[in-house]
């Protein structure tokens, strides 16, 4: 899969902008500030229907105008695909694919493949175990359509759960809760296994790129933390029914999961330093992309914004050969040192598309 046009109008700091690619790098260089992030965060939103940094679609409205679109035209293998994404301020967004308005912006999800790898990362490592989880169901959901039906069922019924034991928690009866508890189960054991079987596939292809971005001298792994990998979740809403109407909220289920980020058998939140933390999240983000390939048949776009920093001059020898080889596809890339990117990538016999901002 490849971008090969890519046209902006009142899209954050861009008030009209009009880019074409190649189908290997294109390098956006200049200072900070300059609106190189804000075109991988354009991309990443006709793929993912959604800023990667902004958490309102509004915020990313040039200041001063009414609407922002974005418009990307892409080839999926034999086929053109043209994306649009518009937003006019106080209305919904719209999504529209070779012209036809998407009814359900849902419906989008898993056409257009996107990885980016950005400097926020490190919250995967030094976060909470939400990051972790949104992570893993956002590429699951861009995957498997029927993953993201039962994962919306599930946020639905907890939803609810929640609101009747904060509501209702003294007047509650058992029956009444076991109808939620069914329906709860039924949703979270779909996920869990969903989520184990992910784990197992996207684990060889993580310890395999950690071992090549650090030149084979660490080990890294990790697990996937479930109280279901040992019980079922109807047993443990059981078992936890007090203490969940004690705290009038569900303390146990699939949205309490977690994985395990370790080096040398040691966790990398507390032990790896700030080098191996960002090496460690790129390994990652690169196994998610293989993921993703294996899945959809197709190479997923890949954005690097400012993936220079705090990384050794070896790591990053080894990360940029590695995504120069055939296991990967066309390349978007941010560096504040004009040429560096260039340079570096044409080592590799790679064709490289320069845009610098001033």
């Amino acid at each position: 899969m490849y971008l090969n046009k890519l046209s902006l109008f009142h899209f954050k700091n861009h008030e009209e902008a009009e880019f074409t690619f190649c189908h290997d790098v294109n390098c956006f260089t200049g200072n900070n500030g300059t609106g190189k992030t804000n075109i991988l965060d354009a991309i990443y939103y006709l793929g993912l229907s959604k800023s990667y940094f902004t958490v309102s679609d509004a915020q990313c409205i040039q200041q001063g105008a009414g609407f922002f679109t974005i418009h990307g035209s892409f080839s999926i293998g034999n086929n053109d695909e043209e994306i649009y994404c518009g937003l006019k301020t106080g209305q919904r967004k719209v999504m529209k694919r070779n012209q036809k308005e998407y009814q359900r912006i849902a419906e989008h999800l898993g056409l257009i493949p996107v990885v980016m790898i950005a400097p926020s990362d490190q919250e995967l490592v030094i976060g909470g175990s939400e990051e972790r989880r949104k992570l893993m169901d956002n590429i699951l959901c861009q995957c498997d359509k029927v993953y993201l039906e039962q994962l919306t069922g599930y946020n639905r019924v907890l939803q609810q759960r929640n609101a009747l034991l904060k509501t209702q928690s003294v007047h509650l009866n058992d029956d009444t809760v076991l109808i939620w508890d069914e329906q709860l189960a039924s949703f979270g054991t779909f996920i869990h296994e969903r989520r184990k079987v992910f784990a197992e596939e996207v684990k060889d292809d993580f310890e395999r790129i950690y071992k090549i971005i650090s030149g084979d001298r660490e080990v890294a792994g990790f697990t996937y933390n479930s109280a279901l990998n040992t019980t079922d979740l109807l047993s443990l809403l059981k078992v936890h029914q007090h203490r969940d109407r004690m705290l009038q909220y569900t303390s146990s289920g699939i949205h309490r999961d977690d994985l395990e980020f370790l080096i040398g058998g040691k966790s990398v939140k507390k032990y790896g330093s700030q080098g191996q933390q960002k090496s460690f999240v790129i390994a990652y983000k690169l196994a998610l992309y293989q993921y993703i390939k294996k899945i959809h048949g197709e190479m997923p776009v890949l954005l690097l914004d400012d993936i220079f920093e705090k990384l050794d001059d070896t790591r990053m020898q080894n990360l940029l050969g590695l995504v120069a080889g055939e296991d990967f596809g066309q390349l978007f890339i941010t560096d504040t040192h004009q040429g560096r990117a260039e340079e570096v990538f044409k080592m590799f016999d790679k064709e490289v598309k320069s845009y610098h901002f001033h």
